[in-house]
Parts: C-alpha cells; sequence; structure tokens
C-alpha cells in the first residue's frame, strides 16, 4: 500500500537522512513551539555558569560572620580571607595563588555536569541532541558516551562520593549561622533561613541521584532479605521522582546563599536579626 512518503534518496547520507528512512522534506512536523523549553534550559544554566564564574574567580567578599559562601567552603588555601572561627583548613598553604573558590567547586560542579538529569539538559539545551522529542538532531551521527569526551560521564558515581563529603561541609556550615558575629551561640538571621533553606535542598538533590538510589538498593536480588535497604531504596526512589525540581531547586539555592554573603560581605545592607 502507497504511503505516499517514497524513501530516502540521501546518497551517503547519516542518521535520520540513511536511505532506510522515510524521505520528508521538512525537518519536522511538530506544529507547537517545541523550541521553547530547551531555550529555557539553556538561557537558566547559561545564567547560572556566567554568575558562578564571576564568584569563582572574584575571590572576595565570600565571607561575612558567621556566613560563609557555599562557593569557597571549606576554604583550603592559605589565601582564604576568612576572619577568626572560618572554616580555614589551609590543606594546599600557601603557593594556591588563584581562588580558593577553583578547589572546591570542582567537586559539585563535576556532580552536577555528569548528572543523569542535568546530563539531557545541556544535551539539550546547548548540543542539540537532541533538542526535543521527534526533532532530528543536527550531528551526522550518534555515537552516545562511548567516546571521548563523554565517556567521563561515567565517573558520576564517583563525583557522588564528593558532593556528598561537600554537603557535610555545607551542613557544619549552616550549624555555624545560629552564631553572631563574636561567635557566640543563639543567632539567628535571615542568611541563617537562607543557609538552612539551601542545605535541604542541597541533600534532597544528592540523595535523590540515581547513584545513590543503586548504592542503596542495587545488586539485591531478594528484597525481602534486606528490609532496611529497601525502605531505604523506597525512600531514594521517591525524591528520586523529583530529581528535575531538586535539580533546579539547588541550582538556584546556593547562587542565592552566595549572592546573600556577597550582599553582606560588601556591606549592601546589615543580616536582619530574628534573635
Amino acid at each position: 500500500m502507497a504511503t505516499g512518503i517514497e524513501p530516502s534518496s540521501h546518497t551517503g547520507a547519516t542518521g535520520v537522512h540513511t536511505t532506510s528512512r522515510a524521505a520528508i522534506p521538512a525537518r519536522h512536523l511538530r506544529t507547537d513551539r517545541w523550541w521553547l523549553a530547551p531555550a529555557c534550559t539553556a538561557a537558566g544554566l547559561l545564567a547560572f555558569i556566567v554568575y558562578s564564574t564571576w564568584r569563582a574567580f572574584a575571590n572576595a567578599d565570600y565571607y561575612h560572620a558567621p556566613y560563609v559562601s557555599p562557593f569557597y567552603s571549606p576554604c583550603l588555601a592559605e589565601n582564604c580571607h576568612t576572619m577568626r572561627g572560618g572554616p580555614n583548613w589551609e590543606i594546599f598553604g600557601s603557593w594556591w595563588g588563584l581562588s580558593p573558590a577553583l578547589l572546591i567547586l570542582i567537586f559539585p560542579l563535576g556532580f552536577r555536569l555528569t548528572c543523569y538529569y542535568y546530563r539531557k539538559a545541556y544535551y539539550r539545551g546547548f548540543w542539540a541532541s537532541p533538542p526535543a522529542c521527534a526533532v532530528a538532531e543536527p550531528h551526522k551521527k550518534y555515537t552516545g558516551e562511548t567516546r571521548f569526551p563523554l565517556i567521563l560521564q561515567n565517573i558520576h558515581r564517583y563525583f557522588f562520593y564528593f558532593a556528598v563529603l561537600v554537603a557535610g561541609v555545607l551542613t557544619y556550615d549552616t550549624a555555624l549561622t545560629f552564631r553572631d558575629e563574636h561567635y557566640a551561640w543563639g543567632h539567628m538571621g535571615l542568611g541563617t533561613l537562607i543557609f538552612l533553606a539551601n542545605i535541604v535542598l542541597i541533600w534532597a538533590y544528592t540523595v535523590s541521584c540515581h547513584s545513590c538510589r543503586h548504592i542503596v538498593g542495587g545488586r539485591l536480588k531478594h528484597f525481602s532479605k534486606h528490609p532496611v535497604r529497601y525502605r531505604l531504596w523506597g525512600w531514594v526512589g521517591k525524591l528520586n521522582e523529583r530529581h528535575m525540581l531538586l535539580a533546579w531547586s539547588s541550582l538556584v539555592s546556593v547562587a542565592v546563599a552566595d549572592f546573600y554573603v556577597f550582599l553582606l560581605a560588601s556591606g549592601a545592607f546589615p543580616d536582619p536579626r530574628f534573635f
């Protein structure tokens, strides 16, 4: 039965233009604004990239007692400009002359860049691979994550362990926000609430990761023999259903926390106190 669509006559073509595919002149048959979602994704990720790059290389205004920017914590170099009581570990000593944020951001950024959701986000938003469902990608062929550099996505599970360590440090920093500028406990300001919201979202995003789900309940043949791990696997699975929302929420919250510290450290306004 004739379909009205002739096989492709492209010789030497690849991908969607091979001879085994139907020769449809139009690039796609979608009539909706399919480009809106990848465009918004690209804009959101690009905004964070620009902001985080600026803050990472600024090397200033990242500490205002008792708050330390999540971009700069923990401070691993001697050139950290935190005050007494700040999380200065100075592991790298005085030879590191660049911004100390560059020693830290590689781990949470590596975790996010290799995250399954973020792969989907920037594959569609920046690489158009594919830009949307039923819309052909512009690349001649698809090799997946089997070649360099995309094969490096497989180290996501290892970045997860570093992400847990970073989240632990940020939890410690959040606890320190209950001190005042004289390092006496019993303080709560607007920054305390911002840091609390941020660390909750950071942990929720981290444990909702597919790698965490596999660590908790993967490679089990009988869930009935491991009731605790099964229960944890179920909880992580429920969070995993909201992984996209948590990814964006935590991305925004960590930027807000850093920007709030920047405003305080630059003298824009004092931290509002509740008690």
